[in-house]
């Protein structure tokens, strides 16, 4: 019986930086308060959480920092993937050995793998940790896509439990849950589409809107789970303005400006990721203000 790593709604947690450096501070806060506001998981060290630019000592540390701040009142998720299978690998053992409950495995960006390669590629990691691994589709910022066919053979593993679809396509989304629903728990990795993901058998979401609101994601999934649709798609409704403006630039940018404005960390990323435009910043605000944020 492979293990469901959480149902709900896990943080895909900023990094928040002072002076280009990791802020563990601000970051030890802002665990603090996602758990004590419900939230279901945090994910460390992924897209959101700048992973692709830190040091490989960085990306270590901030890890075993989580876990060890979490301390296990929440699951965390490490972002251990990579365009170089052997090191993403190496990351894996890394965070089984630093106690992480799961994996996120994004697929190899830029080589462009076949699917033969996604395969062979999630596998080789796969069949060398002992912890669940979460497959991350993304093909708009990787340049592939994890079809539905390769989604159920990886399924059969007993250490591929997920998969964070963020491919924006509701209808291969459908496939996988045909495909493989009973093998593998689907998580939307998209923040606009929690309540259509879950309404082909999704267990939650992977948010980057949970990093300002961790309480009101949550309980978007749990109205859901519990049979009360009208209140979570009510509410997935509601905060479409915000999702919308937190992803008017690339993520993390437009989140990470909102965290500093709410106190966590400084506005600062690491280039090629550069701040948010003016009146996007503008915009972003004035909702932040209106679900009285600031």
């Amino acid at each position: 019986m492979k293990k469901t790593v959480f149902t709900g709604a896990a943080t895909a947690i900023i990094t928040p930086f002072r002076d280009d450096k990791i802020d563990y501070e601000a970051f030890a806060r802002l665990v603090d308060w996602q758990i004590e506001s419900g939230i279901n998981a945090i994910v460390v060290a992924g897209t959101t959480g700048e992973g692709s630019t830190l040091t490989d000592a960085e990306h270590r540390e901030l890890i075993d920092f989580c876990v060890q701040k979490v301390a296990g009142r929440v699951p965390v998720i490490a972002g251990t993937g990579s365009n170089d299978t052997a090191y993403a690998l190496s990351l894996s053992k890394f965070a089984c050995k630093a106690g992480a409950d799961g994996l996120l495995l994004v697929t190899p960006y830029y080589n462009k793998a076949t699917q033969a390669g996604l395969y062979e590629s999630f596998l080789a990691v796969a069949d060398n940790v002992d912890k669940p691994c979460i497959l991350y589709n993304v093909p708009s910022r990787t340049g592939c896509n994890i079809l539905p066919e390769t989604v159920a053979k990886l399924a059969e593993h007993e250490n591929i439990t997920g998969i964070k679809e963020a491919g924006g396509n509701i209808s291969q989304v459908a496939e996988i849950a045909a495909a493989a629903g009973d093998k593998i728990d689907i998580y939307s990795g998209n923040d606009d589409q929690i309540v259509p993901i879950m309404s082909l058998g999704g267990k939650g979401v992977i948010s980057v809107l949970s990093n300002l609101l961790p309480r009101e994601t949550a309980k978007i999934c749990s109205d859901f789970l519990g049979g009360d649709i009208k209140s979570s798609l009510a509410a997935q409704l509601k905060y479409l303005p915000l999702i919308n403006a937190l992803f008017c630039e690339v993520n993390p940018i437009p989140v990470k400006c909102a965290m500093a404005k709410m106190g966590y960390g400084e506005n600062s990323l690491r280039l090629p990721l550069t701040k948010m435009e003016a009146a996007h910043e503008q915009r972003l605000i004035s909702l932040m203000k209106e679900q009285n944020l600031i």
